[in-house]
């Protein structure tokens, strides 16, 4: 049998038996989708946006199709706007029932952390969703505090102003105060105290006090170094009693109202938040009883997303859930705050990753196949052909299920050979081509005659890794999926059609920068091998005139503003998505985004597009005076080029 007769047979076995089952073990969609996406019965992605709305139900080949049709050019962002709105609700509607469950005496004020994610759409969509829950904003920096002022209209719910603050920080944040904002001023640092209590008393402005106590429990994962002692935030015990001796001092002892903490951000471990919620509910209890009038405690941000499904420890994972997270918070502080003898404080929370990483999610489209092979070439007999190339031969000839394991050794031996032989001028380049050839041919046959096998050799199974191919997508890794590249973020990559078939093809991803590390090679792992992490993830074969089109999911959180200008690339075509169950599709595009054009990038780096155009115009001009370009050419030449600078930066 040959080597393309038995291809042929093991991708009939193995299509035959797929099903869509097969296709949820291999990519985790209900996993990780947390009820918004899952693999239709027809083998296409569904994305189910509202929660309480489990029957509609959006097609994304659909929206991928009709984004088409209407000429947007991918990759592009597609934002679910309802998912956003559902995570808001789930969260606050949540601590609701908790809390009323245990009988908790305070309120739960959760803010959304501005740095997550800082697209108007988005602070938008999430304060209008927030509003009747009194869901407010948490600003880290001026630019953020600003943005807070003008779109965080509800008094009644909290703006909490974290990070290192100057006099201008502070001066926005009593011009807060003033307009009647619950601005709640975070001390990071005792310095910024003493100017908080100076400005204060010049303006006639009473603030709004949060004290950060720099916790000694650590976190767990990725970011478990950012708390702790050595934390980069916070107030040790001695500063945070320091800061209300001063305050008292000042006759400003009733402006300190909250209680802060954060111990890192992804908290893969619940037990790293019950061990926080211990100490911080005993540092709180132990400040109400020495007179100190506090009424929340923030409890930071770190609730974790499922990026890889696996609901392990794993960094890109988390062993909890949203009820488990809320309930081992209310219920931790009730009981603490009861044995002490305190009132219950409002519970405040900063979960920006958790609220926004599924409403989003990148579109490319897969151009081509970088194969480990390469270009076939003929290996037809020569006369005086070196003997490697004819030992070569004649194994893939006699190649059979008796003998493949051999034969992976003996090619392997003469594939070394070749190279040296090579090195010392003894094959031609011809010869080393048809070793190359012969050499790759043999390995994946041996590839499938090994997978026949109920038992495959250990050596064996580095096969698939070897014969894995190289996907070229239209995108950029540094815009797009920046924490892959940064952090070695794990992140869903799942193709948006085709699940009815089995992917046959074990690929990394490469995008279009000139930059060696425009590459993705960490995906959903094998839990059945253990391994957490893989470095390839299966695809389909791509056919001839089909575009094939793969989506990377859970971007909504960072990975939206935390892209760069590498290459010049720019920000991606979005589309928004509203659920609209009176269509017959259930959607529609409400609003298209339009991305960065090659002027607009240009301009962003000091370039004058303008004057570019002219210097083109300038040499072809001097090219058509010296005939060697005819004048209707020049123009058009010069058409082209100005056509370019309005066009979109990625690959068409």
């Amino acid at each position: 049998m040959s080597r393309d007769d038995l291809a042929i047979q093991e991708l009939a076995n193995t299509s035959a038996a797929w099903t869509i089952d097969d296709a949820e073990k291999t990519y985790r969609v209900n996993r990780w989708g947390n009820g918004y996406f899952a693999i239709g019965e027809q083998g296409d992605l569904q994305v189910t946006p509202r929660y309480d709305q489990p029957n509609l139900k959006i097609n994304l080949r659909e929206i991928v199709d009709e984004m088409v049709t209407e000429g947007i050019e991918f990759p592009a962002v597609i934002r679910f706007h309802d998912i956003l709105r559902s995570q808001v609700e789930r969260l606050n509607r949540t601590f609701r029932s908790t809390i009323e469950e245990a009988d908790y005496e305070g309120r739960y004020m959760g803010v959304f952390p501005v740095k997550v994610n800082q697209m108007r759409e988005v602070i938008e969509e999430i304060v209008d969703a927030g509003t009747r829950f009194d869901y407010g904003l948490e600003a880290g920096s001026k630019p953020e505090l600003i943005a807070a002022l003008a779109y965080n209209t509800n008094k009644n719910s909290l703006t909490i102003l974290n990070g290192y603050k100057d006099e201008e920080y502070l001066r926005l944040a009593l011009l807060g105060l003033k307009i009647n904002r619950n601005m709640v001023i975070v001390v990071e640092k005792f310095s910024e105290l003493t100017m908080l209590i100076k400005l204060s008393k010049q303006l006639g402005v009473k603030p709004i006090i949060g004290l950060r106590v720099k916790m000694m429990v650590k976190g767990r994962g990725k970011w478990e170094s950012s708390s702790g002692e050595r934390a980069k935030f916070g107030l040790s015990i001695a500063e945070i009693l320091n800061a209300v001796t001063l305050l008292e001092q000042e006759g400003m002892a009733d402006t300190i109202k909250l209680l802060h903490f954060h111990i890192g951000s992804q908290l893969t471990d619940i037990r790293a938040i019950k061990e926080a919620v211990q100490e911080a509910s005993l540092v709180y209890s132990r400040l109400v009883k020495q007179g100190v009038p506090l009424e929340y405690v923030d409890v930071g941000g770190g609730l974790a997303v499922d990026y890889d499904g696996s609901q392990s420890t794993n960094d890109s994972s988390c062993n909890y859930g949203l009820e488990e997270y809320i309930a081992d918070i209310v219920y931790g502080f009730k009981q603490s705050c009861d044995l002490a003898g305190v009132a219950h404080p409002h519970l405040v929370s900063e979960s920006g990753r958790a609220m926004t990483a599924h409403h989003s999610c990148v579109v490319t489209k897969v151009i081509g196949e970088i194969h480990p092979r390469g270009a076939e070439y003929s290996t037809r007999k020569a006369t005086g052909e070196h003997i490697i190339v004819t030992n070569l031969r004649d194994i893939e000839t006699g190649l059979n299920q008796d003998n493949y394991q051999e034969a992976f050794n003996d090619i392997a031996q003469l594939k070394e050979q070749a190279m040296q032989a090579f090195k010392l001028d003894v094959l031609s380049l011809e010869e080393m081509a048809k070793v190359e050839t012969i050499y790759w041919r043999t390995l994946e046959t041996i590839d499938v005659l090994a997978q026949q096998q109920e038992f495959v050799p250990e050596e064996l199974k580095e096969i698939p890794e070897m014969l894995s191919s190289q996907y070229l997508a239209n995108f950029s890794v540094f815009q797009s999926a920046a924490d892959s590249w940064a952090i070695d973020q794990v992140l869903p990559i799942v193709p948006i059609s085709r699940h009815q078939e089995k992917p046959t093809k074990l690929c990394s991803l490469v995008d279009i920068t000139c930059d060696s590390d425009g590459k993705i090679d960490k995906f959903i792992g094998d839990e059945a091998t253990g391994n957490p992490v893989a470095s390839n993830v299966p695809l389909h074969s791509l056919n001839k005139d089909e575009d094939y089109f793969i989506g990377i999911f859970l971007t909504g959180a960072y990975q939206d503003v935390m892209g760069d200008m590498h290459n010049l690339f720019g920000r991606l075509n979005e589309v928004h998505i509203v659920s609209y169950d009176d269509d017959p599709k259930d959607f529609y595009i409400e609003e298209v985004v339009k991305g960065s054009s090659v002027k607009g990038v240009l301009s962003t780096m000091q370039y004058t597009p303008e004057i570019m155009a002219q210097a083109i115009k300038k040499e072809i001009d001097k090219q058509i005076q010296r005939g060697q370009i005819k004048p209707r050419e020049g123009v058009n030449w010069i058409d082209f080029y100005e056509y370019c600078l309005d066009g979109y930066t990625y690959l068409k």
